[in-house]
């Protein structure tokens, strides 16, 4: 089978890939189509935004199965192998169930490519890949994560009952707009009549953009911060503990084994999206408090602030923008008694990596530069010259194989000064690819 998953990989990714775009819905649209429309045999929770989408949509998909539902989960990048992408029941799917479905949809997509003017991109066929699984399994909800944008994403064929969007920020402007109120007017495109948007803490300008839309199709809107928020949290051995506002009362002593104030708010966002699918809310009250507890304690989050080694620790972290790296940096500084921080960062081109870099500036005493597997990655001397005017030279040190880069920053964090002994660490950023790299480096199995 693994020849065969191997095969199917490497078809996938000769079709161009998720960086290309040509804003359509009618490839994926004549592909679901021809499949029986497999989108509309579950209702939907679309998980849109800039950060914390991922994660935001493992706690959703973590709920629901805690309340007994058979959920499945698209979402994307993925950090070590394709399969992380479609999961049911909690797992990804088996490399038997891939290869089997994308052979089952293989004519149907040759019918598409055929008929337009461009092929299928990879993202279009794992979106019908991943809807034709559903559909097959079956589940009773599907969690899917927006891959970029909203409105022309090719997962947008859906008509979900709870639209999520979580925090709007700069990114992609090349595709998406140049400013958070127009990226934020693309991503409100998720949001469908008569559906429930759940609306994370926005900037003004991202929030008008996304109330427009929801007014415009008549939509219910709950906003982080009115109908639902973070009421308390402190942190905890091993992650936080939370006292969380709901769309139909409080639940406290939630604890969650992630880091940082954005993980939070996703919690937050997670259990408003819950309660609205299952129909909670102020006429209601709660859903039941010990299942939303048990889920949360049981969400896992792989490449965000995850510890891959001890002595020193190393993290890894898929930060990959501004507002994602300073998340990260706030998170560290709140959870984690470092005395040395040594940062390994690989990019890809695009990226606003002066930002990054600035963020990360306050809490890396060093900085190793080096560049992952992408054909976008930025070289790692190109990046060491960015690096060199943030850090200055003294700081920074270039190492473009990711392999010796750990292996450097390690010695780093361990050759720091005698009161760093056992507070010294390593976090390795900057991309979802980099993270996913290192992870695999460092002996993480496939999340």
């Amino acid at each position: 089978m693994s020849s065969d998953l191997t095969r199917v990989e490497k078809e996938l990714l000769a079709r161009w890939p998720e960086t290309r775009l040509e804003p359509s819905l009618a490839r994926i649209s004549a592909l679901v189509d021809l499949l029986g429309s497999p989108h509309r045999a579950y209702p939907v929770v679309h998980v849109a935004g800039t950060n914390g989408k991922t994660t935001t949509a493992r706690m959703v998909d973590e709920l629901l199965r805690g309340f007994g539902l058979r959920v499945g989960r698209f979402t994307s990048p993925h950090l070590q192998s394709v399969r992380e992408r479609i999961v049911l029941d909690g797992e990804p799917v088996s490399a038997e169930r891939f290869v089997e479905t994308y052979d089952d949809i293989a004519p149907y997509v040759q019918m598409v490519d055929a008929a337009g003017e461009h092929p299928m991109s990879f993202f279009e066929v794992m979106v019908g890949m991943a809807y034709a699984t559903f559909a097959e399994a079956p589940v009773d909800v599907a969690v899917v994560e927006v891959g970029m944008g909203g409105t022309w994403d090719a997962t947008n064929v859906v008509d979900a009952r709870v639209a999520v969007v979580t925090p709007v920020a700069l990114d992609h402007a090349e595709y998406l707009g140049p400013d958070v109120g127009t990226i934020a007017g693309e991503k409100a495109g998720v949001i469908k009549p008569d559906a429930v948007a759940v609306l994370a803490r926005q900037q003004p300008a991202a929030l008008d953009a996304l109330v427009r839309r929801a007014v415009e199709v008549e939509a219910v809107v709950a906003r982080e911060g009115t109908e639902f928020g973070v009421l308390d949290r402190r942190v905890a051995v091993g992650g936080q503990q939370l006292r969380l506002q709901g769309l139909g009362g409080e639940y406290e002593d939630v604890f969650l084994p992630l880091f940082g104030a954005h993980q939070a708010q996703n919690a937050a966002t997670a259990l408003a999206a819950v309660e609205a699918f299952l129909g909670a809310g102020a006429a209601t009250g709660t859903i039941d408090r010990e299942t939303v507890r048990a889920a949360f304690a049981a969400v896992r989050s792989p490449g965000r602030l995850e510890r891959v080694r001890t002595s020193p620790t190393v993290l890894v972290d898929a930060a990959h923008n501004p507002a994602g790296m300073a998340a990260t940096v706030d998170a560290i500084r709140e959870s984690f008694d470092f005395t040395r921080l040594v940062g390994v960062v690989g990019v890809v081109h695009g990226k606003d990596v002066a930002g990054m870099l600035t963020a990360l500036e306050e809490v890396c005493a060093e900085l190793v530069v080096t560049q992952n597997s992408s054909p976008r990655a930025m070289p790692a001397d190109e990046l060491g010259a960015l690096a060199v005017d943030v850090f200055g030279a003294d700081r920074v040190s270039v190492s473009p194989r990711l392999t010796e880069a750990l292996t450097e920053a390690i010695e780093l964090a361990e050759a720091g000064p005698d009161d760093a002994l056992g507070g010294s660490g390593v976090l390795v950023t900057g991309s979802v690819i980099t993270a996913g790299e290192a992870r695999t480096l460092m002996g993480g199995t496939t999340p």
